[in-house]
């Protein structure tokens, strides 16, 4: 039989948590950042390199995988784990907020939403039910319900009747899942930035019964301080005794602040696609490494970082590569901002199991507020 999921809370810090989500394919440490693999990789990432970052946990995406290259093609070729080299657990999301940012391309009703891919134009529907078929078969460890990912803004009347179709969806994603032993599901809360519609949200959740809960409907356009509102509240409405996880978040100081008020896992794109871009994620914050004043810098990004680019490559090439368009530029990049961000919620988990967990926070943003350091 394969080992059952499950969650062990080992320390708090105030609101925040450290433990260890238990999964038939490894262990996973929280609070947990899960690198985004949309299409079965992390962009400009071998999966050895993004292993050797620290990551315990994958995220790939129900919406692209089924269009490309196809659900069952991937169950014909042995599941995702093995189709993209990857032993470690995978979360895959329900398509929701992608569908949701087709706008005028999808239709939305009770059964589930149709859709023409952004790639043909072909016709395409996900229900609930379909969205957990296609999850299981690319093997997902963890599996999403399928949701609709409330848009911001909303009227109060507009969120609530979102929300409670996600609730009808969760319900028919629970009995879509069915029987799995070694495979979770995860509910999604909506409810906009209304607290009545999370309580209700939470309530109905719960009363279904998931493996673990999401925090949804967030990190869509509400900022920063309305994020944090919702989260001051939201996660306290959840159970103690199963995974949180705040969806697509985020900058090192949203992960910083989430983690603060109750979250354990966390996905974004943002650490990879900036690496793309020449955006370099450091303990003094934000370095754009396009910027002419590192072109003879002979310093590494970080100094105290221990990634390959830090270790073995100067600002002034890292300049150089980025600014001739060499394919290394995205890969170092990304490398460092993978490294930096799985050193950071080592660093999180180390000082809530010491009790240290707002004197981290305090050395955290300090450190941010003096900036990157001039060129010699």
């Amino acid at each position: 039989m394969p080992t059952p999921f499950s969650y062990d809370l080992n320390a708090t810090d105030g609101k925040a948590r450290t433990g260890v989500i238990h999964t038939a394919r490894g262990d996973i440490a929280t609070p947990a950042f899960m690198p985004v693999g949309t299409a079965a990789t992390v962009k400009a990432m071998l999966p050895e390199s993004v292993a050797a970052t620290g990551a315990d946990i994958l995220l790939g995406n129900t919406y692209h995988l089924m269009l490309r290259p196809t659900a069952e093609r991937i169950a014909r070729l042995g599941g995702l784990h093995k189709f993209m080299n990857w032993d470690k657990p995978i979360l895959t999301d329900s398509g929701g907020f992608q569908v949701m940012s087709l706008s005028g391309l999808r239709k939305l009703t009770e059964t589930g939403v149709t859709f023409k891919s952004h790639i043909d134009g072909s016709k395409h529907e996900i229900t609930p039910e379909r969205s957990m078929e296609i999850q299981a078969l690319l093997g997902s460890d963890i599996v999403m319900c399928f949701d609709e990912c409330t848009p911001f803004p909303a009227t109060e009347a507009q969120a609530l009747e979102s929300m409670r179709l996600s609730m009808r969806w969760a319900a028919r994603s629970r009995d879509g899942f069915g029987d799995r032993p070694g495979h979770a599901l995860f509910g999604i809360q909506q409810g906009s930035v209304f607290p009545e519609q999370r309580a209700e949200s939470a309530e109905k959740l719960t009363g279904i019964g998931f493996d673990g809960y999401a925090v949804g409907g967030l990190a869509v356009g509400e900022g920063q301080q309305s994020m944090f509102e919702v989260l001051d509240y939201a996660p306290d409405m959840l159970p103690t005794d199963r995974p949180r996880y705040l969806m697509g978040v985020g900058k090192p100081d949203d992960i910083v602040g989430a983690v603060a008020r109750g979250i354990d896992m966390m996905d974004c794109v943002l650490p990879s696609r900036s690496g793309r871009t020449g955006q370099v994620f450091t303990r003094r914050g934000v370095v754009n490494i396009k910027n002419a004043r590192h072109a003879d810098d002979p310093r590494p990004l970080d100094e105290n970082c221990t990634c390959p680019a830090c270790r073995s490559y100067s600002r002034a090439y890292l300049h150089h590569v980025f600014r001739a368009q060499e394919m290394i530029s995205g890969m170092l990049l990304t490398w460092h901002n993978l490294h930096y961000y799985q050193e950071l919620m080592q660093g999180m988990r180390e000082a809530i199991a010491d009790g240290v967990f707002a004197q981290f926070q305090l050395d955290f943003h300090a450190q941010r507020a003096m900036g990157d350091i001039e060129p010699v």
